[in-house]
């Protein structure tokens, strides 16, 4: 199981000017370190936290702290970022070691398109529960569908449930039109999408009318237990940390479970902690989980989106840092 850890640690001497020079225009040099490493960067000051997979968030860590020192000398480019990770061998991708992953349905063949999409796959096939956690477009939840499809068709469960939270972004469910299941369907309609994708219109329509594919918000799940079922639970970011408790919960025998989301768009109240971000705490170490956590650079979508999701991770940590530095 990969696991997702967090380390923090302060840089010294500190110096405001050092510390722009580390991070660069617009958070470049440390986006870079993290594009690098596959980790999340994130800094309080001369506080800096890292999170990621154990081995790449010590590796982390030690290129931080050599570029900081690099900073008393220079001003640091990305050519001389590039070149510390170069030296210290952090540089060269990661190993492509799963071979290419394919998800089999009667309508289509789905191939994997990187690593971390076959790693994802392989870890469906294997663990009983999973999360795919990372930036749109990185295939999660169509991947996880196909998945449930094939598990379908072969038989391996008798029915497929996928469930979301209805999270509103502006509107409440109360005043928008229409009886509950035309009040729920936009929220679920991505997972629609991909269904009609794998199956064809008329076939989810008689499964869904047979009970065999059932569509559902998150809300609906409570107090069942859920046997030989392949359960999805799509946008988890938008799930409290009671409700994810309650959905991991009802999952019963020779059943798998996926769920997926970014925490970086989280549709819930400032106040509230996301069910997703806490799970994550709370499994770090349990045996039989799988998780899998994508990058930017792995958004299969028009290129332009991964250009996208970039610019709005830079943006953000450039705010973040304005508002310290204010503080």
């Amino acid at each position: 199981m990969s696991s997702l850890n967090t380390i923090q640690f302060n840089l010294f001497p500190e110096d405001n000017e050092r510390l722009q020079n580390l991070s660069g225009w617009q958070h470049e040099h440390l986006e870079q370190v993290e594009l690098g490493l596959g980790v999340e960067i994130n800094g309080r000051g001369f506080q800096v936290s890292v999170t990621g997979l154990a081995e790449r968030v010590v590796q982390a860590e030690q290129v931080i702290r050599l570029l900081y020192d690099e900073t008393a000398h220079q001003t640091l480019t990305p050519e001389q970022v590039h070149l510390v990770l170069h030296e210290l061998g952090f540089d060269q991708p990661q190993p492509f070691v799963e071979q290419q992953v394919l998800v089999t349905t009667r309508r289509k063949m789905i191939k994997t398109r990187n690593a971390n999409q076959a790693s994802y796959l392989n870890a469906i096939k294997t663990y009983d529960v999973n999360f795919g956690i990372g930036p749109a477009g990185t295939g999660k939840t169509y991947l996880a569908v196909a998945c449930a499809v094939e598990a379908l068709e072969s038989e391996r469960v008798r029915r497929i449930i996928l469930t979301r939270p209805a999270v509103e972004a502006g509107e409440k469910l109360g005043f928008l039109p229409g009886d509950l299941s035309q009040k729920v369907d936009p929220y679920l309609r991505p997972l629609f999408d991909a269904l009609f994708d794998m199956l064809g219109f008329e076939a989810v329509e008689r499964l869904i009318e047979k009970n065999v594919i059932e569509i559902a918000p998150l809300a609906f799940m409570r107090g069942r237990t859920l046997n030989e079922a392949f359960i999805i639970l799509d946008e988890a970011q938008n799930t409290t940390t009671e409700q994810m408790k309650m959905f991991l919960t009802r999952i019963g025998f020779n059943s798998t479970a996926v769920i997926t989301g970014d925490i970086t768009q989280c549709d819930l109240p400032k106040h509230q902690i996301s069910g997703l971000r806490h799970v994550i705490e709370v499994l770090e170490g349990v045996e039989g989980i799988g998780f899998t956590f994508y990058q930017a650079r792995d958004v299969v979508r028009h290129a332009m989106v991964q250009k996208i999701v970039k610019a709005y991770d830079a943006y953000d940590r450039h705010q973040n840092s304005s508002k310290e530095n204010r503080h």
